[in-house]
């Protein structure tokens, strides 16, 4: 009997459910994180978080989709276990987007905190080096 059919049906509808939910937990969490970095800029911030959505929908479908090649199976059970093993696959390449998404919004958020951050202050003593003096 061919599962190919019940296989890519199943997996098709957990791969964009998972999708789907994962990516609005990311905006509406990115959201709050993104009006923090964008102080003043609402609108900024916004577009910038729908933009990383749109990305990780499209990255994540496109991986998720293309993931799944299924071959012939035998029996049921063969055709649960490629299906479970295919899921699986997805679920890891979900969470390393999703953690390639948290460094971005880091990234955005260490620099306007840079961009904030009081100078350097000078040195106030400065303190010789006796191995450049015995070398010198």
């Amino acid at each position: 009997m061919e599962y190919g059919i019940m296989i890519y049906t199943i997996y098709a509808g957990v791969a964009i459910a998972m999708t789907a939910l994962l990516a609005r937990t990311l905006f509406k969490a990115g959201g709050v994180f993104l009006d923090d970095v964008f102080e003043g800029k609402p609108r900024l911030a916004e577009a910038v978080n729908r933009l990383l959505v749109v990305g990780f929908y499209m990255l994540n479908l496109g991986y998720g989709l293309f993931l799944l090649r299924a071959e012939p199976q035998e029996t049921a059970f063969d055709a649960v276990a490629y299906l479970v093993n295919r899921l699986a696959v997805l679920l890891v390449t979900l969470g390393l987007i999703h953690f390639v998404n948290v460094v971005v919004f880091w990234k955005i958020r260490h620099r306007a905190e840079l961009r904030n951050a009081p100078p350097p202050v000078a040195p106030q003593v400065f303190i010789k080096d006796e191995l450049s003096q015995e070398t010198g």
